[in-house]
């Protein structure tokens, strides 16, 4: 199977830190030598995908912010990645001028621009260093890789293509071009990473369509361009198939309750709850520190964790529901327990308790084979006993938040809301109820209710918004999606959230035993009945070629035709295997998910690879305080 986009990302970035060069068995056992100086972009691409340990490993001995204050290290070879932004060109400048290294390998991380180019080549003159300069690189990897399947167009500084950049009142038409220029530009470097040129589908009239000519008048000119295409290794079209993937271009207006939604899985728990960022979650764990007179004084601090690729658990388990994960890590601290009870018996048997005695094991006869086994799993024993702490604090810290919160009566109440079904309790009942959840909380909760439920008249919402205010909410986001609820109601329908509904199957009968880390009285054990999302079900619409009313009126481009006239296109007349779906104005893991496991629903009849792909990934507060500066124009 080829590579994914996030190991082909990798390898395009470890053959950079290897001065450009294929990396050789010879160059991994001994590295050159170097320093890595980066800008904040930089850091967001490399920090998923490399740790210090494989930066090392790669002979980075440095790595250094380009606008830090850095001293001369005259015999080193630098390595830049950095954007070619005028800020950046120009501190290289002074590079230059400084003498601060042997040898300088550029590597931009979008293409720079002839101008910026020959100011380089300029200072370099100036500075008497031409000779210094090996080589310059445009090295199109201008997107962050989160997941095989998963990646986001930057981390710093994305207000600037956030869904309130695009669609709040006064932006100018200016504005609107440089937002999509940036977003296109991100969007060019995955395809041209893959080596595949895709067919494009957009729906009409919004931020995805521009972005869709944009970015086919972008791969065409540079399929046309035969001396400097990047496309010419293009010899395979599809990395799994033989055929091209699809690219389908949404628009965030699509669908605005998703971004609100109360989750039930992991990963989109933790990101809405603990706000996972870079694949990194922080949690504040408090313990008791002795006070200088002896009593215990709680202390908070801050840890965070790194959720990698290389945590099989994580993997596993990352798309669960919250209740299989506690009960999935609980299954793992027995397991460990048993194990290290293995060893500690052996040892006991053999009259060998205590560590230090260790290196006495090997002497003995043939007997402790058993033990010297045992001893030699102590290092993976290690690692996962931290994996599992690491796992048990991050489901202890959401576990606390879902009591407090009622979080689980919050997602039961959308998931029946969004799939029509009876509700147990009112809005009214939830919104007026002081225990349940944060302002947050029912302001979102009435927001999925005044898109997906039953018609409410305008004296029914203002009575909403009163209840909403005296509970303490800020109820400027809910000003913004009754002018989008009208204007959307003009242009099109959105999407009806269908299926789903949602069954509870009482406590979760195997964790409230004794022994286990997580009590969970009073939790709902949620089993959610599987249901495609408005993306979703216009990505199975248009990679199986479905007539399904919302595509009917979808734009087709294909970049490799010469004529860019979209009306005789010859179409594209099989289904596709493979699609990359991207949101313009942002997404989240529960969207995410829901491709995943439709995937996963049609590996048996007829697989697909779907790769999900946002402006930048938001958890729903901060999607929240976007609407309420929205909300706030009107």
């Amino acid at each position: 199977m080829a590579a994914t986009l996030r190991e082909k990302q990798a390898t395009a970035l470890k053959r950079m830190l290897n001065f450009n060069a294929p990396i050789t068995k010879a160059t991994s056992n001994e590295p050159q030598w170097k320093i890595l100086v980066y800008d904040r972009f930089g850091q967001d691409i490399i920090s998923p995908l490399l740790t210090v340990k494989e930066l090392r490993d790669l002979g980075v001995t440095l790595h250094l912010n380009l606008h830090s204050d850095r001293d001369s290290i005259p015999d080193v070879p630098v390595i830049y990645f950095v954007m070619p932004t005028d800020d950046n060109v120009q501190r290289i400048c002074r590079d230059f001028e400084n003498q601060l290294y042997e040898s300088y390998y550029l590597n931009f991380i979008s293409a720079i621009s002839r101008q910026r180019l020959e100011d380089l080549a300029s200072a370099s003159i100036q500075y008497n260093c031409v000779s210094q300069v090996s080589k310059i690189y445009d090295q199109y990897l201008n997107f962050i890789s989160l997941e095989d399947d998963l990646f986001t167009l930057r981390h710093q500084d994305r207000e600037a293509i956030s869904y309130y950049a695009l669609n709040r009142g006064d932006v100018k038409d200016t504005e609107m071009e440089v937002i999509m220029d940036v977003i296109v530009d991100s969007l060019f470097s995955v395809f041209v990473t893959l080596g595949v040129v895709p067919i494009i589908r957009s729906a009409r009239g919004n931020a995805a369509e521009m972005v869709a000519e944009k970015l086919d008048k972008k791969l065409r000119e540079n399929v046309r361009d035969a001396r400097n295409s990047l496309f010419t290794a293009d010899s395979s079209p599809g990395q799994f198939s033989f055929q091209r993937p699809l690219l389908v271009l949404l628009d965030r207006n699509l669908d605005l309750a998703t971004m609100l939604h109360h989750t039930w899985t992991y990963q989109a728990l933790a990101h809405d709850v603990l706000d996972l960022k870079q694949n990194r979650v922080e949690i504040e764990e408090s313990s008791n520190v002795a006070t200088p007179a002896g009593s215990p004084r709680p202390m908070k601090k801050k840890k965070s964790y790194d959720l990698s690729h290389s945590d099989k658990f994580w993997l596993i388990q990352k798309g669960s529901p919250f209740p299989t994960v506690a009960e999935a890590v609980q299954e793992e601290l027995d397991a460990y327990r048993t194990q290290e009870d293995k060893v500690k018996s052996l040892k006991a048997a053999m009259g060998i308790e205590g560590a230090e005695d260790d290196s006495a094991i090997s002497m003995l006869s043939d007997n402790t084979a058993k033990l010297t086994s045992a001893v030699n799993s102590l290092p993976e024993l290690l690692e996962k006993k931290r994996l599992i702490d690491m796992h048990t604090n991050i489901a202890t810290a959401l576990l606390e938040q879902v009591k407090t919160r009622k979080l689980d009566i919050y997602f039961e109440c959308e998931e029946k809301l969004m799939s029509k079904s009876v509700q147990d309790k009112t809005l009214m009942e939830l919104i007026s109820d002081p225990e349940a959840g944060t302002p947050d909380d029912k302001v979102r909760l009435f927001i999925i209710g005044l898109i997906c439920g039953p018609h409410m008249s305008e004296a029914e919402i203002d009575q909403y918004c009163v209840a909403l205010t005296e509970a303490g909410c800020d109820i400027t986001p809910i000003q913004y999606v009754r002018r989008w609820k009208a204007y959307a109601k003009m242009t099109a329908a959105p999407s009806q959230y269908g299926g789903g509904g949602i069954s509870s199957t009482g406590m979760f009968a195997n964790l409230v035993s004794k022994g286990s880390q997580f009590v969970m009285e009073g939790v709902k054990n949620l089993v959610v009945k599987r249901h495609n999302l408005p993306t979703t079900r216009i990505v199975d619409a248009l990679m199986d070629l479905k007539s399904y009313q919302d595509v009917e009126d979808y734009r087709y481009f294909d970049p490799k035709l010469l004529r860019a006239d979209s009306s005789s296109v010859p179409r594209n007349k099989s289904p596709f295997q493979e699609a990359f779906v991207f949101v313009v104005g942002g997404g989240n893991y529960i969207e995410y998910q829901n491709l995943v496991d439709y995937a996963k629903s049609k590996s048996m009849t007829s697989p697909k690879k779907i790769w999900y792909g946002c402006s930048d990934l938001v958890n729903a507060s901060q999607f929240l305080k976007q609407l309420a500066r929205l909300g706030q124009e009107g």
